[in-house]
Order: C-alpha cells, then structure tokens, then sequence
C-alpha cells in the first residue's frame, strides 16, 4: 500500500532527525552558569564625625576657642581620624585643649586616659594633680586618669586598648628626663596601640640637623629625627600635617619669645601600628 510506505518512510526521518538532534546536544558545550549578582549591603556606612561643630560647641572653656584660629582644632581631628566610640590616650593633657574635643569626639561610648609618666608626677608644675583637676572640672565619666612608668609596663588593662595615642608639644620633654631611653618609651606606646591604631606626635620644631639637642633650651626637638626615632621602634610612618608650619619661626629662639609665643612653627607626625 503506497500511503503506508510513505508513512513509515516519514516515521523514520522524524526519527533520525530527533537521533541527530540528541547527538549534537549531547556534544555541544553546556552554557555557562550565570554568576550570581553580589549580594549588596543594606547598611549605611557611619557618618564621618562632624569636627566643625565639635570644635564649636559653646560648653567648651572660652579660652580654648579664642585659641582655636591658632591651633586648627577641626584639621588636628580630621588628621587624627577620631571617631565615636573609640579610646584615645593623651600624654600630659596640661590645660586640657585637645581632652574637651577628644571628649566630644569619641562621646559616651568612647574613653579618654589622661596620662602623666611616673618621672615626673614629682615636679613643681604638679602635672599629675593638673590632669586630676582637669577630669574632676569636666566631671566626664569618659574621662579618666593614669600614671605609670614612661619606658611601662603598660597596666593589663591599657594594653591594646587604645585606638589613639596623642602627644602635643611633649616629646622634646621625654628626651630631658634623666635616662630616657625612646627605644623602651616609643615601644610602651606600641603596647598600648590596638593593631592599625595611630599614634601622632606634635611639637615645636627645631633647626633641622638639631636632633634633640635644644629640647632643654629653646624646648623644641628636630621633627625628622624624632620620625627616624620612632620608625625605629617598629612604628609605619602614616604622613605629616604642615597645618601649623610656620616658616617666619626662625625656630633657635625659646617657644615662649614674644614674637614665636603661640604661632612657632610645629610639626604633626602619624604613626601607625601594623596590623
């Protein structure tokens, strides 16, 4: 019967044609999986600190914001980079200019150690009482008091604590205690430094080549020397702040000359603890 051939004629090309299919199939390459689309954050990131209104707060003492056009208080915190929360230790707080901002800065949930080596709680300008004084006028409960050796050991309880460690026209002192050795002082703030933690040191500079020499004298320090000093201690130099350079400071007459008192010219180190 002819319809019948031509039928099963059919059935056996559609079934070829579906044999061929399968087989190129089978060879091809199979296509890619598609990548999934990363997965992205629902969560802000913080808020930078608003260093402006910090430093205009109107609680903090009359004094210091008269002082502010000098000391540049919003760019020393940008320099920094202080955020809430965290723990700063300051060295020899003296009047208390930078504690009222490092205290508005870090806020109740940060702390800020007001510190005073033991070699010198013993001197006549009472640096020890001043820093009690300071934490009981600000009645701050972030804001306490330590004292122990320059050279430590940190106490348990301060090691790898802090977030930053700051020192303001200070070091040059710590050269004029009697065998001061800035090995053993430069690693007591490493131990004290969480991992990544900044450590910044600001001082009146010396004629360059000066080392420490002056320190007793005019009461400033060489600020290369002191980066090589510290560097030398294992610490990663983070960059410098030219924000309070003055090249009309002759920089051999003492700070306290009428004509450098409060515009000498100062250097601004960061430091960096690895990690």
């Amino acid at each position: 019967m002819p319809g019948l051939k031509t039928e099963t004629k059919l059935v056996k090309r559609l079934a070829c044609l579906l044999l061929s299919a399968a087989s190129i199939g089978a060879c091809s390459p199979q296509a890619p999986e598609p990548t999934p689309s990363p997965v992205q954050s629902t969560e802000a990131a913080p808020a930078a600190p608003d260093y402006a209104a910090i430093a205009a707060d109107p609680s903090r003492p009359a004094a210091d914001r008269d002082a502010d056009n000098l000391r540049k208080p919003v760019q020393m915190l940008e320099f920094a980079q202080l955020e809430e929360g965290q723990a700063v230790l300051e060295m020899l707080p003296g009047a208390g200019y930078f504690t009222h901002l490092f205290a508005g800065t870090v806020g109740e949930s940060g702390s800020v150690v007001l510190y005073v080596p033991d070699e010198l709680v013993s001197k006549k300008w009472v640096p020890l009482q001043r820093a009690e004084e300071l934490r009981d006028a600000m009645a701050d409960p972030a804001v306490s008091v330590a004292h122990f050796p320059l050279s430590g050991p940190v106490p348990e309880a301060m090691a790898e604590k802090f977030d930053l460690v700051w020192t303001s026209r200070n070091y040059h002192d710590f050269h004029n205690i009697e065998e001061f050795d800035p090995a053993a002082y430069n690693a007591m703030v490493m131990d004290l430094l969480k991992p990544g933690g900044f450590y910044v040191v600001l001082d009146h500079s010396a004629p360059e080549g000066t080392a420490a020499q002056h320190s007793d004298t005019t009461h400033r320090i060489d600020g290369d020397f002191v980066r090589r000093e510290i560097e030398a201690s294992g610490f990663l130099y983070d960059g410098a702040s030219a924000v309070l350079s003055n090249p009309e400071d002759p920089r051999d007459i003492d700070v306290r000359d009428p004509s450098v008192i409060g515009r000498t010219d100062q250097f601004i180190l960061r430091f960096r603890k690895s990690g």
